[in-house]
Order: C-alpha cells, then sequence, then structure tokens
C-alpha cells in the first residue's frame, strides 16, 4: 500500500508567471467541487429543480451505461454568477482590480427635489436629483458584445476600436483596458462589425449525477363555488371569447408538470481556468502584463464563493472545505495547487494589482465625454433608444447563423 502524501504546491510569484507566459506551462487549472441540496446532508439522496428549456423541459442525458446526468447550471450561466463578484459592494473585494462601468436604462424624477415639488408634472430633465434605473457592465450577459452597450453611443466608439483592433492585429489590451472581464468569461460581437469570438478562460458547469425525474401536480381551488348562478352568469357575459374563467383565477385549476429531479449520485460543479488560450492571447507591447493580469482575475473569481441558490427548489452549499485545485499538465499526474488559502488569494491578489497598472494607466488615458466620468473613477454611460432601434434593423452574425 502506497502511503506517500502529496505535496501541495504553495502559490508564489514564479509559479504564476510560468502557467502565465511560459508556453511548455500547464494547459489548466481544475476544480472539483461537490454541492449539496441545503434541504439534505452528505449520503442522502437530494431533491432538486434544473432549469427548465424549451421544447425539453430538464436538460437529461441518458449514458450508455443508463446514468441519468442533469444539466443544473449552464457554463453561460455559471459565467453570469461569477462575473458581478467584480461589482462595488458585492462582497467579494476584487472591484479595485477592474474598471467600473455602468448604464444607465433610464430616469425617473425624483419627486422630492424643490423642482419636482414647483412642477404640476415633475421632468427629469428639471429634476436635481433623478432616479436612475442602472445596470453594470458585469451584469450584462454577453458583456463589452452585449446590445446594450451596442445602444449606448458614449460607451460603443471605444468597444468598437477595441474590438476591430483584436480582429485585424490579435491585440487584445484596448478591450483588456475597457472590459477584461469580457476576455475572462468570453465574449462575441455577434452584433457589431468585427464578429470577433473570444473563448472563456474561466468556464464553471454544474451537474447532477444518476437523477431520475420527479412529477408535480397542483389544485387551484377558486371562489367559484362560493358564488351565487347571476354572479358566475355575469362572468361568463364579460370573458373575452377563447379565453378560459381559470386564467383570471374564477374558475379551479389543476395543473401537471416538472416536479425537479431526485439525485442519488452527486451534485458536482467543475472549474476550470485554461492556461493555453490565456496564453494564445496578444497584448502587443503589454503581452506579458495582459497575461498575468487576466491569469490573475481567473483564479480570483474562480476561487471566490459565490451564493448558489439557483433558482426556486434549487437552493445549493458547498459541501466541505475539501476543495482541492489541481494544476493539469500536458503528460503526466495531476499537480494539487493552494489556490484557496488566505496567503494563497494574497499572492494572487498582489499579482494582479501589480500587472493591473499598465492596463489602469490606459483607462486614465481614455478621453471619454465631460462628465462620464464620476468623482469615484466609475464610468456612467447612458442607454439610447434610437440606437436601440436601429440595431433591430442591422443584420448581425445571430441572425446569418439562425438562417444558416
Amino acid at each position: 500500500m502506497n502511503d506517500t502524501k502529496v505535496e501541495i504546491k504553495k502559490l508564489s510569484n514564479e509559479l504564476l508567471d510560468y502557467w502565465a507566459t511560459d508556453p511548455n506551462g500547464p494547459v489548466a487549472l481544475h476544480l472539483k467541487q461537490r454541492l449539496l441540496a441545503v434541504e439534505g446532508t452528505d449520503g442522502e439522496d437530494q431533491i432538486i429543480y434544473p432549469p427548465t428549456y424549451a421544447d425539453i423541459g430538464y436538460n437529461v442525458d441518458r449514458l450508455s451505461d443508463g446514468t441519468r446526468v442533469a444539466l443544473i447550471d449552464s457554463v453561460g450561466s455559471q459565467a453570469n454568477r461569477l462575473e458581478p463578484a467584480f461589482k462595488v459592494n458585492s462582497g467579494h473585494g476584487l472591484d479595485g482590480l477592474v474598471p467600473q462601468i455602468e448604464i444607465v436604462l433610464r430616469k425617473e424624477p425624483c419627486n422630492e427635489c424643490d423642482e419636482c415639488k414647483k412642477a404640476k408634472t415633475p421632468k427629469v430633465d428639471k429634476c436635481k436629483n433623478p432616479w436612475k434605473e442602472k445596470r453594470s457592465l458585469f451584469d450584462l450577459a454577453h458583456r463589452a458584445a452585449d446590445a446594450v452597450v451596442q445602444s449606448s453611443p458614449t460607451l460603443l466608439p471605444e468597444v468598437e476600436k477595441a474590438f476591430a483592433e483584436l480582429r485585424k492585429t490579435g491585440n487584445a489590451s484596448r478591450l483588456c483596458t475597457i472590459a477584461p472581464t469580457s476576455l475572462v468569461f468570453g465574449c462575441w460581437d455577434s452584433r457589431g462589425g468585427s464578429g470577433e469570438k473570444r473563448p472563456r478562460l474561466v468556464r464553471a458547469i454544474i451537474r447532477a449525477w444518476d437523477v431520475d425525474e420527479l412529477k408535480a401536480a397542483s389544485q387551484f381551488n377558486s371562489v367559484w363555488k362560493a358564488l351565487n348562478e347571476e354572479q358566475r352568469e355575469g362572468l361568463k357575459k364579460a370573458l373575452p371569447k377563447g379565453k378560459k374563467l381559470s386564467e383570471k383565477g374564477f374558475n379551479d385549476a389543476p395543473a401537471v408538470g416538472l416536479g425537479g429531479v431526485v439525485v442519488r449520485g452527486s451534485i458536482q460543479r467543475d472549474v476550470t481556468i485554461n492556461l493555453v488560450a490565456l496564453r494564445g492571447l496578444n497584448g502587443g507591447d503589454h503581452t506579458d502584463a495582459l497575461r498575468k493580469y487576466l491569469l490573475g482575475l481567473s483564479i480570483l473569481a474562480a476561487t471566490s464563493d459565490i451564493e448558489l441558490f439557483l433558482r426556486e427548489g434549487c437552493n445549493l452549499r458547498y459541501a466541505d472545505n475539501a476543495d482541492q485545485w489541481y494544476s493539469v499538465p500536458r503528460r503526466g499526474d495531476n499537480e494539487p495547487i493552494d489556490l484557496i488559502s488566505d496567503e494563497a488569494r494574497e499572492v494572487a491578489r498582489s499579482y494582479t494589482e501589480s500587472a493591473y497598472q499598465a492596463f489602469h494607466d490606459d483607462w486614465a488615458s481614455v478621453d471619454w465625454p465631460d462628465g462620464a466620468l464620476q468623482d469615484d473613477g466609475t464610468l456612467e454611460v447612458e442607454f439610447d433608444l434610437k440606437a436601440a432601434k436601429d440595431l433591430l434593423g442591422k443584420t448581425t452574425d445571430d441572425d446569418v447563423e439562425a438562417q444558416s
């Protein structure tokens, strides 16, 4: 019996440099993470609700041995849950490592300032402190390639330059300066002119193994039986043609649908940092800094404990403290590496801050329109309805792909 204890390698700047810049370095960093439903305990069956998809319901695959595997959270969904860790007040403390961009979708008068109180009908353009419905760039599903960015005239020109430069020269430095997480989590400029597509550096997915689907049945009991005949007839006559009383809550309605899955195996989250894709990025004069910076961001994002309340009926938690990351070589055995201790996190953070300096300086040199940069350094831009309408009339790569 082999009782040899495998040493867990400590994180260092030298090791990070090796991963980021050496073409002979490992191909990936990987974590297999066990999850549990909050209602369950380790070793017992779990009941959770996967996402539902049009036409198929749950995404459940049957393997050749009969095992059924359910998709619990997709790669895209996991990316959209991880990226907001970089927002201000996210609780992760990563906001100082990236530029902050917020898009104002609409404004409403505050109804409290002197101008609003004087006006019979308060107007946004007169209001001294209008309320703003905003979204961070980190909240947009398609990141720098999102339709909202395409509809924000203040931000779009710089983003277009970044994607055009990336397509024509392969230089990702400008995009890294404006929207580095678009490189960390991947993006596709299908709505813009470049069509540039970048692979994810951080990829995560959650699956449940050995599952069986459950059904759910419910019965809605209305007040119909308590109404008199005159009331019932009145409601029937008022009902539009083709409609049912139950649709408006005035008649009983049984329902049968999906009731989740029972998981007899494990709920597993896989997280991978793609070092091959990272080292394939070019940043011109900033190539080494770009790879180091994005590696740091990738590690800090991938090792963050995000909330796992995925949807109603699917509230998960981390099973234990035994998370073990591995460095994956081109050949040979995986090597355990410490990425999650306080010491390792501090090394990764300091490394990222150092590499960020070049891009922070470039951000400061961008000629943003007057008033766009706020006192706290956040770039605030406005969504433009006319630009959005124009976008609807454009033929995009999405349209071409859908028609092919």
